[in-house]
């Protein structure tokens, strides 16, 4: 390029270099990708074609080579079988800077929208069904050709997620590329890479294709579906939409991970440990200097020995919204320095951790207040295994997945679909719990049987020794559908965080009225009874959470204090003598919850949490100590 072009390709390397980079895209084809891209230059047409694969029919004789060549080569989809060749009479060289391509999307989303799409987007169902083989002749789009396609696509989908933006905005996008890119087959030696680019002039993904080596008229484009993995056993198991197999014979326990697994979060944190310091004294009248930007705090404590500051240097007490990170320092500098949160505490808040701590009540299946969880990251093999073994025993296997560290049930999917579970591990990290497919319901009179959860505020007031309480007010939250395990994308019916939604309805009970309702509905379990059982539940959590030095466990940090909400469902259940009981289900530990509704219907809420905390005064705080 020579003028302007230099200028151009500047540009467009200071906007994608990074991306094309991380995707691997050989530098050699930047400038002509940069070309293409400005000028919508879709000129794969010139280069490749599609072919339809005859299926050979076993019974007939022929050539068996061909026949073990087809089988090795599973289609993404249903019959017939498509690949894609190289038409160019002259082939394709690597080496030439030319020789990158862009494929179009055919159909761009989120997964709670498909549905919807493939309802009330003109021709998006025939497209989609006629890309995957599907047999669809109507017009109007029915159930059950949804249905398959809702099932097919994760053969189909590719995935990516923007960078910036709100936590919404980061929800990764699904992609289906078009026929000529959908049609690309995998090979363990692939001919071809494929990277999705999102293009910052138009606000547009592609995908961008280039050779991997020359290729021949007649050879064929392939890319590996399993790009990136190396291990044998795991790149079995990411292929499994494509190839199905069984692995059966992988054990599906689940030990905790080893220590250099929290080590390594330690570190990927950037996360560093105090010192060890004496409890801090304080004089028993004295003021308490708060310096924070949580709004909710600066409007609603207002104990007389609490007063704010805007200096965060002269501050008795820290209470920060988002993460502290260098303990070392405050430890060293100002040890006597009180703040809201604990070194090592994601070892609770991030689904992964809590899982894997957990462990240590209940062994590798996990305590009874946990759903079954593995992580997909790193215990993928074993989940499959698991899902498989229960399969076979004809057991429920309705699976939840959800994001490690993403709140307000953000990209959180509830599937039966294995396909579905092993490519949303493409996405971002993930953990995969078990669906409650037998929770205790809540009759609303204007629904009928609803899902609800529960809500409860843990105040840590200490590590050792081990100080628990819980906030004698909890929360509600209600599902707005009657529950059946059906119709999993409907987040009414499946989910309870409606206060995020827009146009969704919130049933507000609050739980002193709650308790006689459910009580009157379950008249042989009384709530107190129930509530002992959540105590006993929250109090293990702590005790194993706590059990071991950091990063290994929750550091004990004399001048740390924290407030977590944990979020509960009940669900029914057998207790080793036969009896039928109401068996807590931890689902997530948040760090420095929204405490809106917390404030104004208790509007001493934060003096309340404020005295148990750093006062050590919990007389008339409404508060019970649980360990």
């Amino acid at each position: 390029m020579s003028g302007g072009g230099e200028d151009d390709l500047s540009a467009f390397v200071a906007l994608h270099g990074a991306a094309l980079r991380a995707s691997g895209v050989p530098a050699l084809y930047w400038e002509s990708l940069c070309r293409k891209l400005r000028g919508e230059v879709f000129d794969a047409g010139d280069y490749f074609g599609i072919m339809q694969v005859e299926e050979v029919d076993e019974e007939e004789e022929g050539d068996e080579e061909m026949e073990e060549e087809l089988k090795k080569k599973p289609n993404p989809g249903n019959e017939p079988c498509f690949k894609v060749i190289v038409t160019n009479e002259n082939g394709l060289q690597a080496s030439n800077p030319n020789s990158v391509f862009l494929i179009d999307h055919a159909w761009t989303y989120r997964v709670e929208h498909a549905r919807q799409q493939l309802l009330h987007v003109p021709g998006l169902l025939h497209r989609m069904t006629s890309l995957m083989s599907i047999d669809f002749h109507g017009e109007i789009p029915d159930e059950g050709s949804i249905e398959q396609v809702l099932q097919e696509m994760w053969k189909y989908n590719q995935t990516y997620q923007l960078s910036q933006g709100t936590a919404e905005e980061k929800v990764p996008v699904w992609y289906i590329m078009d026929e000529f890119g959908s049609r690309i087959q995998h090979s363990d030696q692939p001919s071809f890479a494929t990277a999705p680019l999102f293009y910052m002039p138009q606000q547009i993904a592609y995908t961008v294709l280039w050779p991997l080596r020359d290729l021949e008229t007649g050879d064929e484009v392939t890319r590996d579906y399993a790009y990136g993995e190396t291990d044998r056993l795991i790149r079995k198991c990411v292929l499994l939409p494509w190839v199905p197999s069984e692995v059966l014979d992988v054990n599906c326990f689940t030990p905790e991970p080893s220590d250099e697994y929290y080590q390594a979060i330690l570190a990927e944190n950037k996360e560093k440990l105090p010192v060890a310091i004496n409890p801090p004294v304080y004089d028993k009248d004295k003021v308490f200097k708060v310096f924070t930007d949580i709004q909710q705090v600066l409007r609603n404590l207002t104990h007389p020995r609490f007063v704010f500051t805007d200096n965060e240097k002269e501050a008795d007490i820290l209470y920060n919204f988002s993460h502290f990170k260098d303990y070392r320092k405050l430890s060293e500098e100002r040890p006597e320095v009180m703040l809201n949160q604990f070194p090592c505490e994601n070892l609770l808040t991030v689904k992964a951790c809590l899982a894997s701590i957990s462990r240590r009540a209940g062994g590798p299946d996990g305590p009874r207040w946990l759903p079954r969880t593995f992580n997909l990251q790193t215990e993928l093999p074993q989940f499959i295994s698991y899902f498989q073994q229960r399969d076979r025993r004809g057991e429920d296997n309705h699976w939840i997945c959800k994001p490690w560290n993403l709140a307000r049930s953000l990209d959180t999917h509830i599937t039966n679909s294995l396909n579905n579970i092993i490519r949303h591990r493409e996405s971002s990290p993930k953990v995969v719990c078990k669906y409650i497919e037998n929770p205790v319901l809540f009759h609303r009179e204007d629904v009928g049987m609803v899902k609800f959860d529960i809500r409860y505020v843990v105040l840590l007031r200490s590590i050792k020794p081990l100080k628990l309480y819980i906030y004698d007010v909890f929360w509600l939250r209600f599902s707005n559908r009657a529950f059946s395990l059906d119709d999993l994308d409907d987040y009414e019916k499946h989910f309870t965080v409606m206060n995020y939604a827009a146009g969704v309805t919130l049933k507000q009970v609050h739980c002193e009225e709650f308790i006689p309702l459910f009580e009157k509905q379950y008249p042989e379990y009384p709530w107190a009874t129930v509530q002992a059982n959540i105590c006993k539940a929250f109090a293990e959590l702590f005790q194993v959470a706590s059990a071991k030095p950091a990063p290994l466990g929750i550091c004990d940090y004399q001048s740390s204090r924290a407030i977590y909400a944990v979020d509960l469902m009940l669900k029914w259940d057998t207790s080793r003598d036969g009896k039928r009981i109401m068996q807590p289900q931890v689902l997530e530990v948040n760090f420095n919850p929204d405490c809106d509704r917390a404030c104004k219907y208790h509007p001493t809420f934060f003096n309340d949490v404020f005295s148990t905390l750093f006062l050590d005064e919990t007389d008339n705080c409404h508060v019970t100590s649980i360990v």
